[in-house]
């Protein structure tokens, strides 16, 4: 027999035995999946397995462990991490079967952030490209969809994924892999959408929830329902498409799938919105935003974003401390070269140089290790703040030419036919139309200031003041001195959403009469401060309460930049930036 089929038969046969286990007694104080019980079981017998060295049954465990983690938190990196270290054990087993499988598992997880996608792809190549050398079709299968189900997220679609799609569908049916058939339909459903094939893809979807309803595999019929609803959506059914949305939805929240809920909510506004429920369009609009921030800004979205530069660093790390490792054994052989040659003067002179000459290797390869992990840490705070950036745009596009203008045409065709009202229903409905309006506007401006791409700076800034006086009794006050050239793209919006955060922070908590704005510009720096006569604060103490003033700090220090903050209670509240001007610039102007 070929060695797979021993590797799948023992790793079948180890899962019985868990089971068994687990069922008869061994974990009786289990509570359902996901919660700190069985978690808390796993862990124990994991120990236990270690103690035994038996690699193998480790990394099962440790399969499984992950399994239960994303059951109880979603995406998030306690999955991650679990993976990984089923990655060690089926290593130190010898398990190349085990071992490349786990490949498709974390290529899989991290294909679930988009920003992820090329390490997810990454992965599965190389999952794919032994299991196509190892003769295991089964395994091919899956690394093609998992390959497939990244490149129906590319724009433009791959000229030939409909063909890879069909030709993965019917491998699954010949090898009999129904659970990859289904996937397989389900991702052609998908494409054949993105396409604009209404008709084709309802056929597909419908076949693969055919399947995966007889399989019970919830996340897969939640996906079939998902594109049975923009199908829907797509022919102006848009009834039809909310309700096949909810369905997703019940389904999404049990598997406490953000990403999906985040979609599943932006198609539904959609709905609502050309069926002319405006409410019920801006309350899914709503959960749109509050979805997007938690998977974006949660603490296991950002640990999993960051996996891979923390891994270069410790590589890193691990290259540094082997340099120093060979630097301390090349003294010790010096000093015994000395011993030997005492008495040769160009022997000792020609060990010197030579000490001399590998010190300084030592410490430049010191440097350039200490460079890269500094460019690694502030390529991760941009992708991190681009992605932010990118979803909050995105968003308001959504809510001022989607929301926005439904709801202006509505007040024009109400203003038209006032004659034909009664005043009673005329003058609330005008009022709340303009509500509806002044909050769509203050919502989408939040997230994407307009004055600041169109104006500049300090116009966005004015206006930013403008309208907090308009809607605070706190009094707040602009005042800016020099020339301010026109700034980078992300230099500005990173310095707008920090005097935003400076700002946001004096009027929820100050409690003061007065908020102070200053910008003063020179060709070299540009400072800015934010003062206020409030109740002022201790911020040693209150510095880990939240994550603004983190935030504030790793901006500032992005742009090159410093931020002090002085405070008493009773006293008031002033914070002084400043920052570099070569790095706020436009690369045009600092050629110039």
């Amino acid at each position: 027999m070929k060695p797979a089929f021993w590797h799948d038969t023992l790793r079948v046969l180890w899962i019985f035995v868990l089971t068994l286990l687990w069922s008869n007694g061994e974990c009786q104080t289990i509570l359902s999946v996901g919660e700190p019980a069985e978690v808390d079981s796993v862990k124990q017998r994991i120990s236990q397995l270690v103690q035994e060295r038996k690699h193998g049954q480790v990394a099962l465990s440790y399969d499984y462990l992950g399994k239960l983690y994303h059951q109880q938190y979603g995406y998030n990196k306690h999955s991650l991490d679990a993976y990984f270290k089923g990655l060690h054990y089926y290593g130190l087993q010898g398990d190349s079967l085990g071992y490349y499988s786990e490949y498709i598992v974390i290529g899989d997880y991290y294909a679930h952030d988009y920003f992820m996608q090329a390490t997810a792809e990454d992965y599965l190549q190389k999952a794919r490209r032994y299991f196509a050398r190892a003769g295991n079709i089964p395994k091919v299968i899956e690394s093609r969809l998992g390959l497939a189900n990244i490149a129906q997220k590319k724009e433009p679609l791959p000229a030939n994924l409909i063909t890879e799609l069909r030709k993965t569908e019917q491998m699954s049916a010949q090898y009999r892999q129904p659970q990859s058939q289904a996937y397989a339909l389900n991702l052609l459903a998908n494409t054949y959408s993105r396409a604009k094939m209404p008709d084709s893809a309802e056929y597909y979807a419908n076949r693969s929830l055919k399947i995966a309803n007889s399989l019970d595999i919830k996340w897969l019929i939640a996906l079939n329902h998902f594109y049975l609803g923009l199908v829907h959506q797509f022919r102006n059914e848009s009834r039809e498409a909310i309700g096949f949305y909810q369905k997703s939805v019940d389904i999404a929240k049990s598997e406490n799938d953000l990403s999906m809920l985040r979609e599943l909510s932006r198609h539904t506004a959609d709905s609502y919105a050309r069926l002319g429920d405006y409410e019920n369009a801006y309350k899914a609009s709503v959960l749109t935003l509050d979805y997007a921030n938690r998977f974006n800004t949660s603490e296991q979205t950002k640990s999993i974003r960051l996996q891979e530069y923390e891994s270069q660093i410790k590589n890193l790390a691990i290259e540094k401390q082997l340099v120093e490792e060979q630097n301390r054994s090349q003294r010790v052989l010096n000093t015994l070269l000395a011993v030997g040659l005492i008495i040769s003067v160009l022997g000792v002179g020609a060990l010197i140089f030579l000490r001399r000459q590998q010190k300084l290797i030592a410490h430049q390869e010191t440097v350039i290790a200490q460079q890269q992990i500094r460019e690694l840490e502030l390529k991760s705070l941009r992708a991190m703040i681009e992605g932010q950036e990118g979803e909050r745009s995105r968003i308001a596009r959504d809510l001022h030419d989607g929301l926005g203008i439904q709801l202006s045409r509505i007040k024009l065709f109400v203003e038209a036919h006032e004659e034909q009202l009664p005043l009673s229903v005329k003058e609330p409905l005008n009022q709340f139309l303009d509500e509806a309006c002044t909050e769509t506007r203050l919502i989408s401006s939040n997230l994407r200031p307009y004055s600041l791409s169109t104006f500049g700076f300090i116009p966005a800034l004015e206006d930013l003041v403008q309208k907090l006086n308009l809607v605070n009794e706190t009094e707040l006050v602009l005042e800016h001195y020099g020339e301010m050239p026109p700034l980078a793209n992300e230099a500005s919006v990173m310095i707008y959403r920090v005097v935003q955060e400076l700002l946001n922070n004096a009027l929820k908590h100050a409690d003061a009469r007065t908020i102070a704005v200053q910008v003063m510009a020179s060709n070299e720096t540009t400072l800015i401060s934010v003062d206020d006569d409030g109740r002022g604060a201790d911020f040693e103490q209150e510095s880990l309460a939240g994550d603004g003033i983190a935030n504030i700090h790793s901006r500032i220090a992005f742009l090159g930049g410093q931020v002090m903050w002085q405070s008493e209670p009773g006293k008031g509240t002033s914070v002084m930036i400043s920052l570099p001007m070569e790095k706020l610039l436009k690369p045009a102007l600092i050629k110039a």
